[in-house]
């Protein structure tokens, strides 16, 4: 049985919207262990929410996994590693009183209720804010008049609060404090001139803070935003065995973890992290010719400015048609893992016509903002002529999938936004080949996905906190990941292939009209 050192390990977590997951990574960065938790979010008096006791149940059985991991495959018991680093979920809103209280159940990026607000801050500031962000939920309380307003002391992400409860540290990573409030990406701090104009807004209102003093501090890839404490240890390792004192990197949002994972920090390069939702990032070079509602000024985790487009809806219609075939197949005996299921669903899409035959499915679950919609119905529709083969209806709904993406990517085509290098990663490339032509197809671009791509989120975080244990005296982030993690990196590049190109183009079209009956279903439904 192989031997480890564990001193020279670095541990990842990320809380994504379906799955906790922890990576353990060696010192040639490679995964050697990893264990995950599923979980839900659920839809409480009109918010989309987690408590916080999921928080630590999950995070708790994710580790627990990877402890059991690493005890089958090394004979070991795990109790400390070189260092680590908590991801999750980007935005949102998690406001504190002075004694560490929560003030209200946690309101997730997947809420599509700060539409006024984040009108009104798009025009003060000059500068998209997303429904997400949390400077619109912020500000929608306050616009609201809640109660619990004037009582905040803190507002945070959720990477922000476990880092926060892990170390005692109040900060976080710039790339996730990009998606609270808008960054100046030459000062590498929150916007000054934005933060006092939203002083000046809310002035009448007379909240015994300002909004420069609630938010979390800022650290940059590479430094060090603390250390595991004692009890940060035991809210980890229900098992006690964790020791105290490991050296924790800035806690990152999906966004930049994602980038991490895929080697897409520099300047034209692109990455599509695709799981419960879907959403591009690209590098720039310089700035947009104008503001779009549909696309998020954000950075990397250095700093750099990055257009993303983010879109609710990805896989979880998806989803939860995989679980009703699941189902039907049971009632013939025919009991299927989750894996294979998906495996087999993924692959039998690929034998669907290129345009789907005429089925059309619309994927919305919950609100759109890049379509403008703030409540979703999944949709299936077909007319008589249309070919309703279950290949067709797969490929319809893994085509859904990217749709909307694609609607806010030709945004950036028009903009001519070099992309020298687009990569995929998430549990939709998980199943070899497809999610990644069909998303070539989308893109018309050829799609790189490396071996590493279904380890997502949890796999770049432990990327930054190697960069932070390991980096060289002035090594940039993009030359530690160039020369250091990706060199000789195995992976896989498929070209766009011209009948797909046309085919999905055709569904776009039939995609983009279907949307007045999504809206209809959202008013009646």
């Amino acid at each position: 049985m192989q031997s480890i050192n564990f001193d020279e390990t670095v541990l990842g977590i990320e809380l994504g919207s379906s799955r906790i997951k922890a990576v353990l990574i060696d010192k040639e960065h490679k995964p050697i262990a990893s264990g995950d938790h599923t979980w839900e979010n659920q839809y409480e008096n009109g918010i989309w929410t987690y408590s916080m006791e999921a928080v630590w149940d999950g995070l708790q059985d994710a580790y627990a996994n990877l402890v059991k991991d690493v005890k089958e495959k090394y004979d070991a018991d795990l109790t400390a590693f070189g260092a680590m680093g908590v991801s999750a979920m980007m935005h949102g809103y998690l406001p504190f009183d002075k004694n560490g209280r929560l003030l209200v159940p946690f309101r997730t990026w997947r809420n599509t209720i700060t539409g006024e607000a984040a009108g009104k801050l798009t025009e003060l500031f000059g500068f998209n804010i997303p429904q997400r962000w949390s400077i619109a939920h912020l500000y929608q309380a306050i616009l609201n008049r809640e109660e619990h307003v004037k009582d905040i002391a803190f507002i945070t992400t959720l990477a922000g609060y476990v880092h926060w409860q892990l170390t005692g540290e109040k900060v976080v990573g710039i790339g996730e404090a990009s998606g609270m409030f808008p960054i100046d990406s030459g000062t590498l701090s929150y916007d000054a001139e934005m933060l006092d104009k939203f002083d000046t807004l809310i002035a009448d209102k007379n909240y015994p803070w300002r909004i420069r003093d609630i938010l979390p501090g800022i650290c940059m890839a590479g430094e060090s935003a603390g250390a595991l404490t004692a009890t940060g240890a035991m809210l980890l390792d229900v098992d006690c065995r964790l020791r105290s004192g490991i050296p924790v990197a800035p806690p990152e949002g999906d966004v930049g973890t994602g980038m991490t994972a895929t080697n897409a920090v520099a300047a034209r390069t692109g990455n599509v992290s695709a799981g419960t939702s879907i959403f591009s990032m690209v590098v720039l070079e310089g700035p947009l010719s104008k503001v779009y509602p549909e696309i998020d000024l954000v950075t990397t985790p250095t700093g750099k400015p990055v257009a993303m487009v983010h879109c609710n809806n990805c896989t979880s219609d998806m989803n939860a048609w995989a679980s009703l075939i699941q189902e039907a197949a049971s009632l013939f005996g025919a009991e299927v893992s989750k894996d294979e299921l998906f495996t087999r669903l993924y692959n039998k899409s690929l034998e669907g016509e290129a345009d789907c035959g005429g089925v059309m499915v619309v994927n919305y679950l919950s609100g759109e903002p890049v379509t403008g919609f703030t409540e979703g119905r999944p949709l299936v529709v077909r007319g008589p002529e249309s070919r309703f083969t279950l290949a067709n209806f797969l490929r319809a709904q893994l085509y859904s999938t990217m749709a909307t993406l694609k609607i806010g990517m030709d945004i950036l085509a028009r903009e001519k936004v070099a992309i020298d290098r687009l990569m995929g990663h998430g549990g939709l490339f998980k199943t070899p080949v497809v999610g990644q032509k069909y998303l070539a197809a989308a893109m018309d671009s050829p799609v790189s996905i490396m071996e590493t791509a279904g380890e997502g989120g949890s796999y770049g975080m432990a990327l930054l906190a190697a960069y932070m244990l390991r980096k060289g005296d002035g090594e940039t982030l993009e030359a530690y990941l160039e020369n250091k993690v990706f060199a000789g990196a195995i992976g896989s590049t498929l070209a766009p292939e011209k009948e797909d190109v046309e085919g999905f183009n055709a569904f776009l079209e039939r995609y983009e009209k279907c949307l007045a009956a999504e809206k209809a279903a959202v008013e009646n439904l």
